[in-house]
This record gives C-alpha cells, sequence and structure tokens, in this order.
C-alpha cells in the first residue's frame, strides 16, 4: 500500500492549482504527459540496474561503482537537497490547506501543529513509521480514486445542480493559457513549460525505491515488478487525475491562484464547491491534509537516511553517525528538521507562495536527480557489455534502453533549462523566480567539480566497474514467489 501511495502528494492535490492556472487544461495534461514518460524511463533505468544490484544506498552507491566517488558525492548530497527543501514545502501545503477553513489564523499556528506531528512520527522509531505511513497511504488510495471517479460524475452532470460540463471549459477560456498574456506560441510554451515544472515535482520521488531495495524481501523478484507496475499507477494517478481536474476547474477560476488569499486549496475543492455540493469540501480537505502530513513525515525520514547514509559513506561529518539504542540517526533527523523552519516564511507571506517556492528548488532538484540516475546506467551498461555479459542476463531488462536513459537525460536538461525562462523575457524578471528554479541546477556540478578536486579520484574504467561484489548474498536472498490462496490475494498481489 506504501508502494502505490508513494506516487500521490501535494504535488497533485495542490500543485495542480498553479498548472492549471498557467497552462490551461490541455497544458497541464500534455505536461504530466511529458513529465511521466520521462519518470517512466528513469524507474526502468533505474530498474535494470538495482534489481541486478539491490544494494543499500540504492543509486548512491552504484554511482561510485560505475561513474566515479565524486559523482555519488554530488548526487547524494543533491538528494539530501531535494527531501530537506521538500519537508518545508509540505508544511507550507499544509497551512494552505487549512486555510481553508480558518483563513484569519496565522499559518505558524498550523506550520507548528503539521511539523510536531512530522516529528513526533519520525522520532518514535521505524515502526510507528511504518504504521502510521500504511494509514495515510490507505488514505491517499482512496481518497485520489474516489475524486477521480466523482469527477467524471459530475462532468457528465450527475452533481446536485446538474450541470453537464463535457469539454466546456476546454472551448471556454481555451486548452491552452497566453502566459502573462504574452501571445501567441511563445505565450503558450511558457505556460506549458510552468506547468511541466509542476509536474516534475507532483513525479519527484518515484526513484525512491531503489533507496529501499536493500531492506526488500526477495528484491531480484519483487522489484522488477514493482517497477513493471509503475506505468500503470501514473496513467491512473496522475494523468487520469490531471484530465478530471483539467475537465471540472476553468483556467481563468481565481481561486487557482494558491499564492493569493482566497485560494480553495485543491482544484477538486474548487470543483465540488462550484456543484453545489456542501460538507464534502471539508471531508476532501481533511484527506488532502493527511496528505501533506504524510508526505512531511517520509521527507523527514528519507533525507535524514540520507544524511546518515553520507556520513557513513565520509562525505559528511562523522557527529551525523550517532544513533540512540534503538538506531535511530536522531542527530540526522534533528539536522533536517531544522531546515522545516523555513516554512515559517510563510508568516509574512502567503503560505501558498512559499509552497510555489519550495516546490520549483524541489523538482529543479529531483530533475538533476534523474539526469544523474540515467548517467549512471549508461556507465553501467557500458561496462557490463564491455566485461562480455548480456543485458538479458539482468533480473529485468526493458527493450526501451538504451533510448530510454537518452531520452531521460535529454528530456530532463531542456525542463531544466526552461524551467522559469520567462524571468528572462523584458520586464519579468524575478529573483525568486530565477533563485528557486535555477539554484539547484547550479548547485550540482559546482559539487562534483569540488568532490573531483577533493577526492583525486578518476572515472570508473568499464573493464574495472565491480559487478560481483555481494552478488553472493543477493543471489541467497533470492526464492521463488508465494503463490496466491485465493482470488483476492491474487487481486492484492497484482495491485501491490
Amino acid at each position: 500500500m506504501i508502494s502505490i501511495a508513494g506516487v500521490i502528494g501535494t504535488g497533485l492535490f495542490l500543485g495542480t492549482a498553479s498548472a492549471l492556472m498557467n497552462g490551461g487544461p490541455l497544458g497541464l495534461l500534455l505536461a504530466y504527459i511529458f513529465v511521466g514518460s520521462i519518470s517512466y524511463c528513469v524507474m526502468i533505468t533505474i530498474g535494470e540496474m538495482i534489481s541486478y544490484l539491490p544494494i543499500a544506498g540504492g543509486h548512491i552507491k552504484l554511482a561510485e561503482r560505475f561513474v566515479d566517488p565524486a559523482f555519488s558525492f554530488a548526487l547524494g548530497w543533491n538528494l539530501w537537497y531535494n527531501w530537506t527543501v521538500t519537508l518545508p514545502a509540505e508544511l507550507s501545503a499544509a497551512a494552505t490547506i487549512i486555510n481553508f477553513w480558518h483563513p484569519g489564523v496565522n499559518n505558524a499556528v498550523w506550520i507548528t501543529m503539521c511539523l510536531v506531528v512530522a516529528i513526533g512520527i519520525n522520532m518514535s522509531g521505524v515502526g510507528v513509521y511504518g504504521e502510521t505511513e500504511f494509514m495515510f497511504a490507505s488514505i491517499k488510495v482512496v481518497t485520489i480514486v474516489g475524486l477521480i471517479i466523482f469527477g467524471i460524475i459530475l462532468d457528465l452532470g450527475g452533481g446536485p445542480n446538474h450541470d453537464r460540463i463535457g469539454f466546456r471549459y476546454w472551448k471556454d477560456p481555451g486548452p491552452f493559457v497566453q502566459f502573462y498574456g504574452i501571445s501567441g506560441m511563445t505565450g503558450r510554451f511558457l505556460g506549458w513549460s510552468r506547468a511541466v515544472t509542476q509536474a516534475a515535482f507532483a513525479y519527484s520521488g518515484l526513484e525512491v525505491v531503489a533507496m529501499a531495495a536493500a531492506e526488500s524481501k526477495n528484491p531480484r523478484k519483487n522489484l522488477p515488478k514493482a517497477i513493471r507496475r509503475v506505468y500503470i499507477r501514473i496513467l491512473l494517478f496522475y494523468i487520469g487525475g490531471v484530465f478530471v481536474i483539467g475537465l471540472l476547474v476553468p483556467s481563468n477560476n481565481p481561486l487557482l491562484n494558491v499564492n493569493s488569499d482566497n485560494a480553495s486549496a485543491s482544484p477538486f475543492v474548487i470543483a465540488i464547491n462550484q456543484a453545489g455540493i456542501k460538507g464534502l469540501p471539508s471531508v476532501i480537505n481533511a484527506a488532502l491534509l493527511t496528505s501533506a502530513w504524510s508526505a512531511a513525515s517520509s521527507n523527514l525520514y528519507i533525507s535524514s537516511r540520507g544524511l546518515h547514509g553520507l556520513a557513513a559513506s565520509g562525505n559528511a561529518p562523522k557527529v551525523f553517525l550517532r544513533t540512540s539504542r534503538s538506531g535511530l540517526p536522531y542527530v540526522a533527523v534533528a539536522m533536517c528538521a531544522s531546515f522545516s523552519l523555513l516554512a515559517y516564511m510563510a508568516v509574512n507571506t502567503s503560505s501558498g507562495m512559499v509552497f510555489t517556492w519550495f516546490s520549483s528548488m524541489c523538482a529543479t532538484a529531483g530533475l538533476t536527480t534523474w539526469f544523474g540516475i540515467s548517467v549512471i546506467y549508461l556507465r553501467f551498461r557500458k561496462g557490463f557489455l564491455a566485461q562480455g555479459h548480456k543485458m538479458s542476463d539482468l533480473p529485468y531488462s526493458s527493450r526501451f534502453q538504451p533510448f530510454a536513459a537518452w531520452w531521460a537525460i535529454g528530456a530532463s536538461l531542456v525542463t531544466l533549462l526552461f524551467s522559469a525562462w520567462e524571468v528572462f523575457l523584458r520586464d519579468n524578471w524575478s529573483t525568486a523566480t530565477f533563485m528557486t528554479n535555477y539554484l539547484p541546477m547550479m548547485l550540482f556540478p559546482i559539487l562534483y567539480v569540488g568532490a573531483k578536486i577533493w577526492k583525486r579520484v578518476p572515472i570508473v574504467k568499464p573493464n574495472e566497474m565491480d559487478f560481483h561484489s555481494g552478488i553472493a548474498e543477493i543471489e541467497a536472498m533470492t526464492h521463488a514467489d508465494v503463490l496466491p490462496r485465493n482470488i483476492v490475494e491474487a487481486i492484492w498481489m497484482k495491485l501491490t
């Protein structure tokens, strides 16, 4: 269940508001299809490597084996940065959602409340974290599936007002938005590119399956299954969700502007309010709030374990190796939690604006991670073939390779380049937009070059790459799948 719900978050529930406002219904849909193609290519790319070598540290350790330690250093810190900055983004999202009920209350109250929940869950140990995440994941799955079905019913006139919407909003105000009033193809392209950046935030994190590879049961059998089912989740949750959103809410609805003080938070909530259904918007917003809580807790968990892993590899101060008797890396948790204080910027600024800033930073960091994973794969593939192996020898291989990896590299770089291109147009400069979109992109090469000078290690040659360490232990863990005892278990195994 946690694996299924890992693709659902505030990026889909809340961030789609600004994406629809900037790109229009068709621009929104095309943006999610475009980024979905990148994320799918990244998943099959990392799937080939991690199903063969399901080692602790995932792609960070694979970078050290197949590229060089400097690349591993840069990718590791980029991952930590990504998940650490996502934490205040989720806290800001939670404040935006709660403002739906209590718009006059200071955002600091809601941020503090959500932060206490996230830190409390992480300080309680992995058992409590797993149980709460399962509960939150169940709520998210039921919520998104229910919203998609309910949205289709509303679109076909099944609401209290019996208004059959159909594709009305694709005709007026239109399928695309002229971004900032810029006419022609330029305005439509800029609007679409902003929607792409938001979609990248929504999709980011799919690759985390690699981080848990060493802890999963029977990884060589189960990881390939998880990878193969990713596209179903992308189609159902993301593509299906944004398609329904584009049908229900016009792109010129002022409530879509999460940077304003009168935002209704989610396009789904806006649509339900428009249909005249009382009470349900509060229920949906409560479910969306659990999504923000879940995401904040997960972000703190992943970032703290990532920092602990960096320290174990010698890429971070040793103080972050300190753990409690139960193995909780409390110093790393405290350090990562301290960055959540950035969310308090929402006290003097709109919580929606703060959410937009941090989600843009997370999106660009996530795209950088996807670029790095694809580079690792091309090196992995070159070394694997150079040492006399065949790609068909892998537990999981895709017929789309190596083209999928090259697509992920090219598309990620293009998306990064155009993520905030509008700031370079006349009279459109925004320092905040420039820094939040382009800072992570500039940070990665700086980290890599700095680590290269510090470590003074060459790039690993294809014939010297290590494809054998740990293989005996991995093969010993591999066993045949347990067959389902009845049809219910069979359906559940297919879903999970």
